[in-house]
C-alpha cells in the first residue's frame, strides 16, 4: 500500500449505530419497501460479518458495506424477476399432458443445485444452526426465530414481544453476530 494511504479497520460492534440508518435510507430509496429495506440491511451486516476476512482496508467501512448492500439490492431484483419468469413459464405452458406446474423446472435440472449432493450436510448445518440458536439469550433467540425463520413482519414481532422496531433491529443484529461466531467455531471451523 502506498505511503500516506489510510488503512481502515472493521468494527462490526458499531455497525448498527454507525451505519444502519444510512444503509436503510439507501436501501429504501432503491426498493421502495420499508420491510424489504430492513431485511436487505440485515443481510448486508450478516454478509459483512461472513466476509470480514476479505476486507482489505482500502475503502471505508461504510463504503464497503454499501458495496455489499448494492449486491443485495441487485440480488433482490434478480429474485423478483426470476419469480416473474417462472410465472410466465406457467402462464405460457401449453400442456400436452395432464400435468401442471413449472415445465422448465420439471425438465431441466439446476446444475448449481446442492440438493442432491448435500442433503446430509444440510441436515447437519440445520442442526448446528438450531444448537447455536439455543445458546442465544432467550429474547434474541425469540426475535431471531420469529422474524428470520418464521418470516413474521416487524410489526407483528414488535407487538408480540412488546418492543419497538429499533430494539428488534438491535436484537436481530446481535443474534446474527452471535450465530455467525457460533457457526464459525462449531461448523465452518471444522
Amino acid at each position: 500500500m502506498p505511503s500516506g494511504t489510510t488503512t481502515h479497520q472493521l468494527q462490526p460492534d458499531t455497525w448498527v449505530d454507525a451505519h444502519a440508518d444510512y444503509l436503510y435510507n439507501y436501501a429504501v430509496s432503491r426498493v421502495s419497501d420499508s420491510e424489504i429495506a430492513h431485511d436487505l440491511v440485515q443481510e448486508t451486516f450478516l454478509a459483512g460479518l461472513g466476509s470480514a476476512k476479505n476486507f482489505k482496508g482500502t475503502a471505508s467501512e461504510r463504503t464497503w458495506l454499501v458495496a455489499i448492500l448494492k449486491r443485495k439490492v441487485i440480488d433482490h431484483y434478480r429474485k423478483i424477476n426470476s419469480k416473474k419468469g417462472k410465472a410466465e413459464v406457467r402462464m405460457h405452458y401449453s400442456s400436452q399432458e395432464d400435468s401442471e406446474g413449472n415445465w422448465l423446472e420439471e425438465r431441466a435440472a439446476d446444475p448449481l443445485s446442492t440438493k442432491e449432493h448435500g442433503v446430509l450436510e444440510n441436515e447437519e448445518l440445520g442442526q448446528a444452526i438450531q444448537e447455536c440458536i439455543a445458546k442465544l439469550p432467550a429474547k434474541q433467540a425469540k426475535v431471531f426465530t420469529l422474524k428470520t425463520i418464521e418470516g413474521q413482519s416487524t410489526e407483528d414481532v414488535c407487538n408480540e414481544l412488546g418492543i419497538n422496531p429499533s430494539n428488534l433491529w438491535v436484537l436481530i443484529h446481535r443474534a446474527r453476530t452471535s450465530l455467525m461466531a457460533c457457526l464459525d467455531k462449531n461448523w465452518f471451523g471444522e
